[in-house]
């Protein structure tokens, strides 16, 4: 890629500038080191964001290619402005040694338009009885996870975070304690009792972050809790970094701006876990703003529109979100002044490419990794506009700022704007 956009607004080094920033051969170049063929794009209006991470996604494939696969997962991903990813292992197979890692890492490479690091499982098949092969998996994936389960039996999660500690990986944590959910499908709240549905409490949540804080204190294991949603989880995990705990915690957009009163009876307010109260809402909200919330995650999770369709009882849980998660948080935190644009992109891109190791540079003599941003631009969420297969969001009908005009990803235009590609934006 050779490229120039001139008089940009670009985030690099903490703080936001305007200049010339230039792409050679897919190289970020300082001003003037201009290649002749070089295209001159106007960035008066855009902003230039380095590449989004989101360390939670599942892109379905191997074995559910019908709900999402690397390819399609990945050009969603760019759509929103996203150039780096890790892959939950909830798969078929599963990525529970090398030989099943070796199926999704070559589909990777033949189809991914952007970066993608794949967890390993902690057990064999997500089945809670075996530790999965740690060992041959290790230099090869981001972290270790049963997303999609949570570890029930002590013992198994605390062998597991001793191979972790051992080999220098982190267990990143679907917490869930099966003993709690008593068939239920959404938060045991307002919606549910007014509308008899059955509920899932919260303890079924942070019970289990509990008991893992207090095996990381026996085991010094590094540790990641996955998409935390109560009031209590930010609490015990507020605490656990008090005193000293090598603890990091994820939330996704539909944790901070859903609570249960805004249900509908639809599969697409469906996920797990469900979104909670108005009382947890806020108190991710002050989590995001205190620290104790590292990062934004999506736990992007596409299904069927068939799958989707039973409504809150029958559908599957999982709701899509790569292509809609930095309008959202823009529009509804940095526009309204919870916090700063610089913040938003520290949670999603700084502290996830921190803490999971990830090379997602946006510096001089670095391969380009970035995202082009209209962030004026304001539209209404139509998943008709989506890439991915998914199309499940409760977020439909909503009004947000913020289109991206373009990703480049590893020096590569991942994804352009149609209109763009043929000048008329600019």
């Amino acid at each position: 890629m050779n490229a120039v956009f001139q008089n940009a607004c670009y985030y690099q080094g903490g703080t936001f500038r305007r200049g010339t920033v230039s792409v050679s051969e897919g190289i970020l170049r300082p001003d003037g080191k201009i290649q002749a063929d070089a295209r001159l794009i106007d960035c008066e209006r855009y902003t230039l964001i380095p590449g989004l991470t989101d360390v939670h996604v599942h892109f379905r494939e191997p074995g559910f290619s019908y709900k999402e696969t690397i390819a399609s997962g990945t050009l969603a991903a760019a759509h929103g402005g996203y150039t780096a990813v890790c892959t939950m292992p909830n798969l078929d197979p599963t990525p529970d040694d090398l030989r099943s890692l070796n199926i999704q890492l070559d589909i990777i490479r033949r189809d991914a338009r952007i970066a993608v690091y794949p967890y390993g499982t902690i057990t064999r098949g997500e089945k809670g009885a075996f530790i999965s092969d740690m060992d041959a998996m290790a230099p090869y994936v981001c972290a270790f996870s049963d997303d999609g389960h949570g570890v029930q039996d002590d013992d198994i999660m605390r062998a597991a975070m001793c191979k972790a500690r051992s080999l220098g990986k982190f267990i990143t944590a679907h917490c869930e304690d099966n003993s709690l959910l008593h068939g239920g499908y959404i938060h045991d709240g307002i919606y549910c009792k007014a509308h008899g549905h059955r509920g899932i409490c919260s303890e079924s949540e942070w019970g289990q972050i509990k008991r893992d804080l207090d095996l990381v204190r026996k085991t010094g294991c590094s540790y990641h809790i996955c998409h935390i949603s109560t009031k209590e989880s930010v609490e015990l995990i507020r605490r656990a970094k008090r005193e000293g705990l090598d603890v990091t915690c994820e939330t996704a957009p539909h944790y901070l701006l859903l609570d249960d009163s805004m249900l509908e009876e639809e599969g697409r307010f469906k996920m797990n876990p469900p979104v909670r109260s108005k009382e947890d809402r806020e108190a991710l909200t002050e989590g995001i703003l205190d620290g104790t919330i590292d990062m934004i995650a999506t736990d992007h999770a596409p299904h069927s529109a068939e799958e989707k369709s039973r409504g809150l009882a029958g559908s599957l849980m999982g709701i899509v979100g790569i292509e809609t998660a930095f309008p959202l948080m823009y529009t509804y935190f940095v526009k309204k002044g919870i916090f700063t644009i610089e913040k938003l992109i520290d949670l999603m891109y700084t502290a996830p490419c921190k803490r999971f190791g990830i090379a997602n540079p946006f510096e001089e003599g670095k391969p380009a990794n970035f995202s082009v941003w209209d962030l004026d631009a304001g539209y209404t969420i139509d998943p008709d506009d989506f890439l991915s297969k998914g199309k499940a969001t409760p977020f439909a009908g909503w009004t947000v700022s913020g289109k991206n005009r373009m990703t480049v990803c590893d020096g590569s235009i991942a994804w352009i704007d149609p209109a763009m590609e043929k000048g008329e934006t600019e």
